[in-house]
C-alpha cells in the first residue's frame, strides 16, 4: 500500500513539472523570455504549481492567483506591455477554466493525489495538443509580432471570458450554496467553463495566424522594399556610366566655352560636372559587381558623414543570392551602422565579408550612444521616431538569412553593435 502511495506520489509529481515544461514552452512560442535564471525559473514554477491549485467556480482562489499570474507575465517576459497583459489573460484563462471544470465537477471526492491522476492526465494531454498545434502555427521559434491595435483588441475580446469566469468568485456565490444549489453550479460549470476555455483557446490561434498574416505583410513590403533599394542602385551606376560615356562631349563643350573666353560659364560648367559620381574614381572591394557597387555608394556616404570606414571583402564574381538580396543585405547592415555610429564617440565601421567553406559570411561592427531596445533574439528596435516607417533593415536581413537557410545574429553590449550574417551557398536560391 505504502509502495502504491509512492508510485502515485512520483506519478503526480512528473505529470506537474509536464504541465509546466508544456506551458512554458507554449508561452515562449508568443512572447519573448526575459534575461536571467529568475526571469526563466519563475514561469515554470508557476505553471508548475498553479494546476495542482483546487480551484472550484466561485471559489476565492481564482481572484487570488490572478494577480501572482499577471505579475509573473509582466516581470518575466519582454514585448510591449500590452501584449504581456494579453497573453497572459488568455493563458490565464486557459489554465484556471480547465481546473475549474475539473475541480468543480468533482467535488463530491476528497482531493487526494491518486483521486487526482485522471483529471491531471487529462490537463496534460491537452496541453500537449495545444503546445504541438501552437508550434506548428508558429514554426519559426520567434516570438510573435502584431501591431498594437491587434493586441488591444484581443485583449478586449479576451475581458469577457474573464469576467464571466470570476464572476461566481467576485460575488463569493460558494458562501451562499446549499446541497441543491451546489449541484446546479456543477451543471453551471459543465456547460459554462467548456466554453470559456474553447474561447481562449480561440484567442490563441487568431494570435498565431494573424501573427503568420502579419509576417506574410511584412515579407511583401520587405522584398518592395529591396526591388525599390536595388533599382534606385542600378539607376545611379547607370547615370554614371552614361555621364563617363559622354565625357568627351562634355570635354568638348567645355573647350568650346573656353576659346570664346566664357569663363564664368566654363567654371559653372566644371562645377555641375564636378559635383558627378562618375567622376570620382570607384574603388574595387571586390569582384561581385553588386556588392562592390553598394560598397562604393556607402563609401561615399561614411566619408561625407565624417566616419572612417575598414572595409575588407574578399567575395567572388558570382553568387547564388540574387543581386536583390545582395544588395538590401550590405545595404540595410550598412546604412544601420551609418546612422549609429554619426553619434557615437567611435566612428570607425568596420565590414568583413568572404566565402569559405560553403559559407557566405558577413559581419559589420560600430559603436552606438545611447541604449537599444532589443525586443526579440537578435532583433533591436529602431531610434527614428516614426517606428511605423522603420525599423524593418535587421527584420529584412534575417528574413533575406532564413530564406537562404542561414541565420543572423546581432548583438548590442557596451555601447557596440556587431551584426553577423551566415549564409549556406549550396542552399541559396
Amino acid at each position: 500500500m505504502q509502495m502504491n502511495e509512492n508510485v502515485h506520489s512520483l506519478l503526480f509529481f512528473a505529470i506537474m513539472l509536464s504541465d509546466g515544461i508544456l506551458m512554458t514552452c507554449t508561452v515562449r512560442r508568443v512572447l519573448p523570455v526575459g534575461r536571467g535564471p529568475i526571469r526563466r525559473f519563475a514561469p515554470l514554477a508557476l505553471f508548475t504549481i498553479v494546476p495542482t491549485m483546487p480551484s472550484w467556480l466561485g471559489d476565492e482562489n481564482p481572484l487570488l492567483m490572478l494577480p501572482f499570474f499577471m505579475l509573473v507575465f509582466f516581470l518575466c517576459y519582454g514585448g510591449p506591455w500590452f501584449a504581456r497583459g494579453t497573453v497572459g489573460i488568455v493563458f490565464y484563462e486557459l489554465l484556471i477554466s480547465l481546473n475549474m471544470f475539473f475541480d468543480t465537477t468533482s467535488r463530491w471526492y476528497e482531493f487526494l493525489w491518486f483521486e487526482r491522476l485522471p483529471s491531471m492526465l487529462l490537463k496534460l494531454v491537452l496541453w500537449l495538443v495545444i503546445f504541438l498545434c501552437v508550434r506548428r502555427l508558429l514554426p519559426g521559434g520567434q516570438p510573435v509580432t502584431l501591431s498594437p491595435r491587434l493586441w488591444v483588441l484581443i485583449g478586449v475580446l479576451s475581458l469577457s471570458s474573464l469576467f464571466s469566469m470570476l464572476s461566481f468568485s467576485i460575488w463569493g456565490i460558494l458562501d451562499f450554496t446549499t446541497n441543491s444549489f451546489d449541484f446546479v453550479l456543477g451543471r453551471v460549470a459543465n456547460t459554462f467553463l467548456p466554453f470559456v476555455f474553447l474561447s481562449s483557446l480561440a484567442l490563441l490561434f487568431a494570435i498565431a495566424l494573424l501573427s503568420r498574416h502579419e509576417a506574410l505583410e511584412i515579407e511583401h513590403k520587405l522584398a518592395d522594399m529591396r526591388e525599390v533599394y536595388y533599382q534606385s542602385l542600378k539607376r545611379e551606376q547607370q547615370q554614371v556610366r552614361t555621364l563617363r560615356h559622354d565625357m568627351r562631349n562634355h570635354l568638348t563643350a567645355l573647350s568650346g566655352l573656353l576659346a570664346r573666353n566664357d569663363a564664368q560659364k566654363a567654371r559653372e560648367y566644371v562645377q555641375s560636372l564636378s559635383q558627378s559620381p562618375a567622376l570620382v574614381g570607384v574603388k574595387r572591394f571586390c569582384e561581385n559587381e553588386t556588392v562592390n557597387a553598394v560598397l562604393a555608394s556607402k563609401a561615399g556616404a561614411i566619408e561625407h558623414e565624417g566616419l572612417t570606414a575598414d572595409i575588407g571583402v574578399s567575395l567572388p564574381e558570382n553568387l547564388p543570392v540574387s543581386d536583390p538580396d545582395l544588395c538590401a543585405l550590405f545595404g540595410n547592415a550598412l546604412d544601420n551602422a551609418i546612422e549609429a555610429a554619426k553619434t557615437a564617440h567611435d566612428k570607425r565601421i568596420t565590414v568583413r565579408a568572404r566565402t569559405d567553406k560553403g559559407l557566405l559570411m558577413l559581419r559589420v561592427a560600430n559603436a552606438y550612444a545611447g541604449e537599444r531596445e532589443q525586443l526579440n533574439k537578435g532583433l533591436f528596435g529602431t531610434t527614428k521616431a516614426d517606428k511605423a516607417s522603420h525599423g524593418f533593415g535587421l527584420a529584412g536581413m534575417r528574413e533575406i538569412a532564413v530564406r537562404h537557410g542561414g541565420t543572423l545574429e546581432a548583438n548590442a553590449d557596451k555601447n557596440r553593435f556587431e551584426l553577423v550574417v551566415c549564409i549556406p551557398l549550396d542552399d541559396a536560391e
